[in-house]
């Protein structure tokens, strides 16, 4: 049975983004992350292996999700595949609830309010429907027919670009508006040609539609309103440009013969700064407020409201980040290689920047953020939970 894995929020993200522990760097990489990890630690010892808390034993064949706190196990072989929810505050002994559900190659999976949202997709990594449940029991509540993204406590149906490549946030047809309790239709905008599609879930929950001639509105979540509206420059859009953070929205675009980060105001989308970036690979992220960025010179952030930087981290290049959902007020986790090349090292990224926390034992894979807490596999039947501190 082939099996197709979605990593809830990293959908669309470029290599880095991938779960798993590095390979082993170079000796000149060790030395150099070694001497980044004791200037973090401010010359202090080494950090100290994280204590675990074991976790539930699983088939091999078992798929792990997360959704806000809790940990989501798809048995894909189980006839019906079944999915399991486990509390990452509580125990491991039993599940809070387990349920059957509907066949497919991949699941993801994220909460809108009392609802747990499990989108399935196809062998392209296109969303065939999504099932809201109940978060307490599991229970279906209602079921649609395409990619249901949760904003704050309601939510909103889309229709995927078709693409093998990059379903991300790239939309098309017709956004509509979804009543939470029932599933039915509540208001619908039309998309002409295709948009990129980012849910801004802290109240007031909006939505912003940015079309591929540059055309952005911001529609409310609730009624679908038009709450704001503008143009933006010609630009990549795509899964993570532009980003969202509070009240301010950050693109990334061509400008003469380089390129630039330009910040707007919301709802109006005034243009308030401009910072160029060199030309080449750069991600950003939510972080905590800020806006994280990685390119090839390594990790730094700025203010999303000024373009203020608020911290670099040179070192950061070499390091991976974690699965797991995404939004303004996460605290990214990162991923290193220790001296020894075989153990992995634990960073959290937060408005002062990163810190190193710990440092996980060889041979642990299959590794995403859950609530507060680091979800890996230690063994092939059983996963292991290591509380974060990312105060």
């Amino acid at each position: 049975m082939s099996v197709l894995i979605e990593l809830g929020d990293t959908r669309g993200a470029p290599p880095d983004d991938e779960h798993r522990p590095p390979a082993g760097p170079s000796p000149r990489w060790r030395v150099a992350l070694l001497l980044a990890m004791c200037a973090l630690l401010g010359g202090a010892a080494a950090p100290a292996r994280l204590s675990a808390q074991v976790g539930p034993a699983l088939p091999s064949r078992a798929i792990l999700l997360s959704a806000g706190p809790l940990l989501l196990v798809v048995d894909p072989g189980a006839d019906p595949p079944t999915l399991s929810a486990y509390d990452t505050a509580a125990s491991y002994r039993t599940p809070r609830w387990r349920v059957g559900m509907s066949p497919a190659t991949g699941w993801s999976a994220e909460i809108a309010g009392d609802l747990l949202l499990i989108t399935e997709r196809d062998q392209l990594r296109r969303a065939s429907a999504t099932t809201a449940r109940s978060v307490r029991t599991g229970l279906p509540l209602w079921r649609r027919p395409e990619r249901v993204y949760a904003v704050g406590d309601t939510a909103v149906a889309v229709s995927e670009v078709r693409s093998a490549s990059e379903p991300g946030r790239r939309v098309e047809g017709v956004v509509h508006g979804v009543d939470a309790g029932t599933g039915a239709t509540r208001w619908s905008v039309p998309v002409p040609s295709t948009a990129v599609l980012e849910v801004l879930p802290d109240p007031p929950a909006r939505v912003l539609l940015v079309q591929d001639d540059g055309l952005a509105r911001l529609l409310d979540a609730r009624d679908g309103r038009v709450r704001g509206q503008g143009s933006l420059p010609p630009a990549d859009y795509g899964p993570d440009n532009p980003q969202a953070v509070g009240g301010h929205l950050v693109l990334r675009h061509p400008s003469g013969a380089g390129v630039t980060l330009t910040g707007y105001d919301l709802p109006g989308l005034v243009p308030r700064w401009r910072m160029p970036v060199e030309a080449g690979d750069l991600t950003l992220r939510a972080c905590q407020g800020l806006l994280c960025a990685q390119d090839r010179g390594g990790r730094w952030a700025f203010d999303p409201g000024s373009g203020t930087r608020a911290w670099t981290w040179p070192a950061g290049q070499r390091w991976r980040t974690v699965a797991g959902a995404r939004g303004a007020t996460d605290t990214l986790v990162l991923f290193g290689t220790a001296a020894d090349g075989r153990r992995t090292l634990v960073a959290t990224v937060g408005r002062d920047g990163p810190r190193v926390r710990g440092v996980l034992p060889a041979g642990i894979t299959d590794c995403r953020r859950a609530g507060a807490r680091l979800v890996c596999r230690e063994s092939a039947a059983r996963v292991s939970v290591w509380p974060l501190d990312v105060r």
